[in-house]
């Protein structure tokens, strides 16, 4: 699989990046180790060499189950990890890296990313100064490589940079949710800071596989996705029925169309969970199709009809941030 630079700095990243949010089980339910284990494995062996986990799934458990699976090929594949918003002062970055270190069993992180802004999530309020600071003494000491932003607008974005450099902005990115397009893209592209676009098949909906009425088990943090609910899921489907036509011309499946137009857009990567091995195999034939200037027009604005009446939503999901 083809390779692009991370922002400015000497990692290079795959377009599809393997997401591990599920591995954690915390928000999923039938989750199982020796699957995840497996699916980790086999995105790799599909070519997909980047890895996207956090402290927060699962209290490290995602991370431990990413070193289970890669621990072997270390030197072939990068880590991206993240500090949560409760973890942001000077000593807990440092305390909060070295627990990741440990998790994924190696003696550096590729790209560490603060997950949250600080005050996210009811968290204590900490400077941005503070956290840098912290970040580029790890950067200095060699246990960082480079460090991204998640969750981040481009005002939060732009007040990090001015303590170091930021190489990555990871944030909720779709054909069905693109706040990210008028926000802060623009000052990425401008910056080269690299888009790890989160949620790219909108949770699963852009697969196709979820029909009006679907209801998720209690658990499943689905249940609180806005874009299944109401009139948001029934313009969804009605946008997913004039895709198929387009993903029969390719003859892809509608989640590779999906993440075939995501990774065309500026200075944008795709981060895609899967539960099985099958599925993150399918998701990285996304990387070889190649969409038409038409079709991408086309595309862009069959999702408008989805994302346009929701401008206003600053989160995907019902629930605080």
């Amino acid at each position: 699989m083809e390779k692009r630079k991370l922002g400015s700095s000497d990692i290079e990243i795959t377009p599809i990046i393997m997401g591990t949010w599920q591995a954690g089980k915390a928000m999923w339910v039938g989750i199982e180790d020796a699957e995840t284990v497996k699916a980790i494995r086999s995105a790799f062996e599909a070519g997909i060499t980047t890895i996207d986990t956090a402290e927060v799934y699962g209290k490290g458990h995602s991370e431990q189950i990413v070193a289970q699976a890669l621990s072997d090929v270390r030197d072939r594949v990068v880590y991206a990890t993240k500090v949560f918003a409760n973890h942001l002062k000077y000593d807990q970055v440092i305390e909060a890296c070295d627990r990741s270190l440990q998790n994924l069993k190696t003696d550096y992180i590729d790209l560490y990313q603060i997950h949250w802004p600080s005050g996210s999530f009811k968290s204590e309020f900490v400077p941005i100064e503070e956290t840098m600071r912290a970040l580029n003494d790890l950067k200095q000491q060699g246990k960082i490589r480079a460090i991204g932003v998640s969750n981040f607008s481009r005002a939060q974005i732009e007040e990090a940079a001015q303590y170091g450099r930021i190489d990555s902005l990871q944030p909720p990115y779709s054909l069905f949710w693109r706040k990210v397009e008028k926000d802060a893209m623009p000052y990425c592209v401008e910056n080269n800071i690299s888009i790890l676009a989160y949620s790219p098949l909108a949770q699963g909906l852009l697969t196709g596989k979820f029909e009006l009425g679907h209801e998720f088990p209690e658990g499943d943090n689905r249940r609180d996705n806005k874009l299944f609910k109401g009139e948001n899921f029934v313009r969804a489907q009605a946008a997913i029925d004039k895709l198929r036509p387009i993903a029969d011309r390719y003859n892809v499946s509608l989640a590779n169309l999906a993440i075939a137009w995501l990774i065309a857009q500026p200075q944008t990567n795709a981060i895609t969970g899967a539960r099985h091995a099958k599925q993150i195999e399918e998701n990285a034939i996304a990387a070889e199709v190649k969409l038409s200037p038409e079709d991408l027009a086309e595309i862009d604005a069959i999702g408008r009809t989805v994302t346009d009446p929701l401008e206003n939503e600053n989160l995907m999901w019902e629930w605080g941030g």
